[in-house]
């Protein structure tokens, strides 16, 4: 996939944005009964936006998100902890994934493949990031162990990994649709970015 044009970058830049807060923020996602969108926008971020700069403008966004919500929407902070300074490093797992596997979708059946497949493996790692950093270093867990860790990651990473395809999911099917009904150019190829 070719890099987008400027406004096309700003355009999608802003929606990602505002999904992340809609979702993110849990007084809009309780609400709306959205899953938080974090984990997907970061890998389709890596798709279309790309580039490294933006990467740090979303988990900028995403830490105000948390700061507001925790500061001033009542939210528990049971989550900030010293793990919570990993969340960068999942999320460069998803968005750098998301870079990795940009140039090989082209609009197929078979790139789309390749995209949802590289999202399970890349949202699985990011997970265990996160989890295992907040798990072992986040001091909520009076005698961490193996077994115990293995059984929570078994429990919760499938509903993570499952919201985060599941969006990745409606976003191939709408940029399906979007080039299917784009303007044609002059030579008969759909005008993308």
């Amino acid at each position: 996939m070719k890099p987008l044009s400027r406004p096309l970058f700003a355009a999608v830049a802003a929606l990602f944005a505002l999904v992340m807060i809609a979702t993110r923020f849990h007084h809009f996602g309780d609400v709306l009964h959205l899953p938080d969108a974090s984990m997907a926008l970061f890998f389709l971020g890596g798709i279309y936006l790309r580039r490294h700069l933006a990467f740090v403008a979303f988990v900028v966004l995403s830490v105000l998100i948390d700061w507001y919500s925790v500061s001033y929407a009542g939210v528990s902070d049971f989550c900030i902890t010293v793990a919570y300074s990993f969340l960068p490093l999942a999320y460069a797992v998803l968005w750098y994934a998301g870079r990795l596997v940009a140039p090989r979708y082209d609009g197929s059946f078979a790139s789309h493949a390749i995209v949802f497949g590289t999202l399970l493996v890349a949202a699985t790692l990011s997970y265990a990031v996160s989890n295992g950093a907040f798990y072992w270093l986040g001091g909520r867990y009076s005698e961490p162990n193996m077994a115990q860790y293995l059984d929570r990651f078994m429990q919760w990473a499938p509903l993570f990994v499952r919201a985060a395809a599941a969006y990745v999911a409606v976003a191939q099917v709408a940029q399906a649709l979007v080039f299917r009904f784009a303007p044609r150019t002059g030579d008969g190829k759909t005008a993308r970015a």
